[in-house]
């Protein structure tokens, strides 16, 4: 090994997956010095549970690795000075799964690290503000990630006032569970509220937003775009990215999203759609010609909006039925599409024989499989000659049923046509396959993203 320097053992071992490093690391000392290395740990997130069991050698390895991001589960107050002592220069902390009430001063902790700029909270209820004054304080010009999700407030516009004062704020997920002790009912927040937050996170630049619960009445048509003070001009943030989870077609109005020019990525994860209501989409894309990402889960029939979809967009996510007929509608309308998500069901035909004609510009193609295997068809995508990543995914119930006699995902068959597709490309086309539960938690996307 002496005859190579380290940093090229490291930039080496950053091919390896993490199951491989540790495997390495387990070899010699020489070997678990270098796969300790900082620059192979920099984006990992450590899971912690119980913080009583780990040894200092433990605690060492987390400090010669530099890692910085954490998730916790409930933590006791002696837990928390430990991780505090062991650990003091985080600068993620994902708190997650907690199985109980919890108080205002929960998180107090969280003013010892001075580092701190992510902030996480996932499945858990307050009792009290989650944030307190004092921690707010504190933290009010360091955090610039905030996630909330699937946590029961006892008052959510308490909690958006407290986020207003997070002025360094450019990342913001809130998706609520509840609201007080009562039934999972959640209110949109009062227009005015969310305004006001808009207009004070200037610095924001990704919001995911939850919808759950309607009002009597649609919310208004500038709830999204609240307006300066005394002028007719658009007074947020100039938000590049939006995502609305949980939509219920009938919440926001035809020009919701009008003076959001800026946004480069649009998201929608529809709850249910109501027939004999018109598509909001439609009126929604038409204005946004700069948009680069578009994600549809649900909602209505791609017809619907297909010609409206701007020129601009690269990137396409479509979790709705699909046919070659809306396929053919929509390439026109995206001639430099570098990347497409889409599923294939029963009146989806033979997807893969045509998407070589119809997006010949693709390097990524994610395809999802409902109740069918990957066919003969599969082939044919060699002919896409940027095409660098396949993933074919399908859902965990569907290979249970049909591989319980011990048959791996992906089958014989499934693998021959792998394979055969690498000798076609010449080794170009990197396959993936995946299985995935079907998890609504999941199917929010529910994790940290960096800029």
């Amino acid at each position: 090994m002496e005859h190579l320097p380290p940093e090229v053992w490291v930039y080496v071992f950053s091919f390896l997956s993490q199951e491989e490093k540790s495997t390495v690391r387990r070899c010699c000392r020489c070997l678990r010095r270098l796969i300790d290395h900082g620059s192979l740990w920099r984006d990992h997130t450590v899971v912690l549970s119980d913080l009583r069991r780990y040894t200092y050698g433990f605690w060492d390895t987390l400090r010669h690795r530099k890692l910085t991001r954490v998730s916790v589960r409930h933590l006791r107050r002696k837990e928390w000075r430990r991780l505090v002592r062991f650990l003091p220069s985080l600068t993620a902390i994902v708190f997650v799964d907690g199985g109980r009430l919890y108080r205002e001063r929960y998180l107090d902790h969280l003013a010892r690290f001075p580092e701190l700029r992510d902030l996480g909270v996932r499945n858990a209820a307050w009792e009290e503000a989650m944030l307190g004054r004092g921690v707010s304080e504190q933290l009010r010009e360091r955090l610039t990630h905030l996630s909330v999700c699937n946590v029961r407030l006892p008052c959510t516009e308490q909690f958006i006032s407290t986020v207003c004062h997070l002025v360094n704020l450019r990342y913001l997920l809130f998706h609520q569970q509840g609201e007080g002790y009562g039934l999972d009912t959640v209110r949109p927040v009062p227009c005015g509220v969310f305004h006001r937050l808009l207009r004070n996170l200037s610095k924001l630049r990704h919001l995911s937003w939850g919808m759950r619960g309607e009002p009597p009445e649609p919310l208004p048509d500038d709830y999204l775009s609240p307006l300066e003070p005394g002028t007719s001009r658009y007074g947020g943030p100039a938000l590049t990215s939006l995502e609305l989870v949980d939509y219920p077609e009938t919440l926001l109005p035809e020009n919701a999203l009008r003076s959001l020019t800026s946004l480069r990525s649009l998201t929608v994860r529809y709850r249910y759609i109501r027939e004999g209501i018109q598509c909001r989409l439609t009126s929604w894309l038409s204005p946004l010609q700069q948009l680069e990402t578009l994600k549809i889960i649900g909602g209505n029939s791609l017809a619907t909006y297909t010609t409206t979809i701007p020129s601009s967009v690269t990137r396409l996510m479509l979790r709705v039925a699909i046919t070659l007929k809306d396929m053919d509608s929509i390439a026109p309308k995206v001639p430099a599409l570098e990347h497409l998500d889409i599923e294939q069901n029963r009146s989806s035909g033979s997807l893969c024989r045509r998407i070589p004609m119809l997006f010949p510009q693709l390097r990524t193609l994610r395809i999802r499989f409902f109740r069918r295997e990957p066919e003969k068809d599969l082939l044919s995508l060699h002919r896409l000659r940027h095409l660098v990543q396949l993933e074919l995914l399908v859902e965990r119930s569907y290979i249970l049923r049909d591989y319980l006699n011990g048959h791996p995902w992906p089958s014989p068959c499934v693998q021959e046509l792998i394979d055969q597709l690498r000798e076609l490309s010449e080794n170009r086309i990197t396959v993936i396959t995946t299985m995935r539960q079907r998890n609504p938690l999941r199917e929010c996307d529910c994790v940290w993203e960096g800029d």
